[in-house]
């Protein structure tokens, strides 16, 4: 999901209860639109973001190195501020899962796992990580909770993911975990006025496992 989902004109759309197009299994976490847990493995706990988190990731989100295959992120820490609070009004439509990444030994978030629950589409997910967290396996165990979660916990039963062509990076970690590139989409990026095409990236619940990940908090 290199498209940011969050912008100022976005605070202002209505906000609808809806369900995906896809069949939604029975997830053993229903009441996801009201509690978000905690997801622990043995490096990271992915949570749900809080206002505390929006200075730590206008630092680690608004890098080139970072910026350089995404839309534009906040600028200001009242703009993440902003993007927090929008997203938990998403979250509780049921159009909306965020969560942040908090490496062990840390209070804060350096990234976000993002879960795009759209009407009539196929739910996005995707990432975005400070670079100093690159390489460190990060990426991987949290990829994997936030899709056990998705799958599992939600009932999804398919998700996709867009990439730069030229985010060698990006499209690796998403062959990491499984997914099939099922094509191209042409100019499907706009960066810096210059249109960059991707690839499109397909996951399916069929046959994936349940991880060894945690959820703390309470489903019911």
């Amino acid at each position: 999901m290199e498209k940011m989902p969050f912008s100022a004109l976005a605070e202002h759309e209505p906000l609808i209860s809806i369900h995906t197009h896809v069949p939604e299994r029975q997830g053993a976490w229903p009441k996801w639109r009201s509690v978000v847990p905690t997801l622990i493995n043995q490096t990271t706990r992915l949570r749900e973001l809080r206002l505390s988190d929006a200075l730590p990731l206008l630092s680690m989100l608004t890098t080139e190195e970072v910026t350089r295959f995404i839309s534009p992120p906040p600028v200001t820490p009242e703009g993440f501020e902003r993007f927090i609070r929008w997203s938990h009004r998403k979250r509780m439509a049921g159009q909306y899962v965020c969560f942040g990444i908090v490496p062990a030994g840390y209070d804060v978030a350096v990234g976000i796992f993002q879960v795009q629950i759209p009407s009539g589409e196929t739910p996005e997910w995707g990432f975005a990580m400070g670079s100093p967290f690159w390489g460190t396996g990060l990426f991987l165990q949290g990829a994997e909770a936030v899709l056990d979660f998705a799958f599992h916990g939600i009932g999804l039963e398919e998700l996709c993911a867009c990439a730069a062509v030229d985010n060698g990076r990006g499209n690796a970690a998403l062959q990491k975990v499984g997914a099939v590139q099922e094509g191209i989409i042409r100019g499907g990026l706009v960066r810096n006025g210059r249109p960059m095409d991707q690839y499109y990236w397909t996951l399916s619940a069929d046959g994936r496992p349940r991880r060894k990940v945690i959820w703390e908090g309470s489903a019911h």
